[in-house]
């Protein structure tokens, strides 16, 4: 783009000076990217992820290299005369996380590349384009890493209570504290005929139980539920809204979870972004008797395709189920009628945990 072997006097100047300035962009770009690429390599344990900051990386250099020749930005070459080295702001000297890594990488990156797609813009309009669209790339990559990383790790839960308060045999918030009283830590709602007015209601009043004792509450079905009642996070079937599309309702305010009936759906539901996973059904049930007991099967099929993320076996499981689903590598388990009907629900919760407890030992 600048032929230096036949520039002069200041237009050879105006052009050096424009090189340093196409350089420090170039630099700072390939570094904020592979800063990203690092996050989502050895945090995320995202090889597509990484993969997608790696290939955006080279093909910028390549579409830098097509326009300015690297002899002639190393030839530019001035830090010591650089007066912007010293320049400094009180944000730059600290990260509150990996977040914060991820945002600051990001923001480096994109700025770089717009300098860079102004510069092109001197010379070569179509190169321009295509830097723009890699800037756009990188907006979404840097997106994703800094919508993930800051977002609270989904734990793994041992025992979790579905509740449905028609199910209990008494009233369900005592239920509830009693399930908890047993070591249940996590619940999910699953109101399927309550009015949307009265299911916010019963999800707060669960949320003013839960909360004192550190236990998630999971809304079956309704993001937006989820999200007025303050829960913690949802849960959604195959039939219910995709995973995709309830992460742009709710962004990283709620831990999102997917069922997964085999290898195909489990797959899917990593790729799409899920926190964790339901697995089963694993005996029959009461609450979707229209699907077959899968058996420990289900859970040797899909748990090699989830890897470390949060999963729950689930379906008509009781205290003897829970030895059969720890033997096969599960780690936790949601319990409905098994302990929301029973006439000692605390006793009956503390039986399904000491089962998992028992037989992780």
């Amino acid at each position: 783009m600048w032929p230096h072997n036949v520039l002069r006097g200041n237009a050879y100047h105006g052009e050096m000076s424009l090189a340093r300035m196409v350089d420090a962009a170039l630099n700072r770009a390939g570094e904020g990217l592979r800063t990203l690429e690092d996050l989502a390599r050895f945090v995320l344990n995202d090889a597509a992820l990484s993969g997608a900051c790696k290939h955006l990386r080279h093909d910028l250099r390549e579409a830098a290299g097509g326009l300015w020749p690297g002899r002639a930005m190393i030839w530019s070459r001035d830090t010591s005369g650089d007066v912007g080295t010293a320049h400094r702001t009180s944000g730059e000297s600290g990260r509150g996380g990996a977040g914060d890594l991820a945002a600051a990488a990001g923001t480096r990156a994109c700025e770089a590349m717009r300098t860079l797609e102004e510069a092109a813009k001197l010379d070569a309009a179509e190169a321009a384009c295509a830097i723009e669209a890699q800037r756009y790339r990188a907006y979404d990559l840097a997106a994703d890493i800094e919508r993930r990383l800051g977002a609270a790790p989904t734990p793994q839960w041992r025992l979790c209570l579905l509740l449905t308060a028609a199910a209990c045999r008494r009233d369900w918030q005592d239920t509830l504290a009693a399930a908890i009283a047993g070591g249940v830590d996590a619940i999910q709602i699953r109101e399927k005929d309550v009015p949307d007015a009265a299911l916010i209601e019963q999800v707060r009043a669960a949320k003013s139980i839960c909360d004192p004792h550190g236990v998630a509450v999971i809304v079956n079905d309704r993001v937006d539920v989820a999200l007025l009642a303050g829960a913690d996070g949802a849960h959604l079937g195959q039939g219910d809204l995709p995973i995709t599309q309830a992460r742009r309702l709710c962004g990283r305010r709620l831990w999102l979870g997917a069922t997964a009936h085999g290898a195909s759906e489990a797959r899917a539901a990593v790729k799409a972004g899920a926190d964790y996973v339901g697995i089963g059904p694993i005996c029959a049930s009461t609450t979707k008797p229209e699907l077959s007991p899968a058996g420990l099967d289900v859970l040797r099929e899909v748990l090699p395709c989830i890897g470390p993320l949060p999963h729950l076996a689930i379906g008509g499981l009781t205290p003897a189920s829970m030895a059969g689903v720890v033997s096969v590598g599960g780690c936790g388990a949601a319990v409905g009628a098994a302990i929301s009907a029973a006439e000692d629900p605390e006793a009956a919760a503390r039986a399904c945990l000491d089962a998992i407890l028992g037989a992780v030992a």
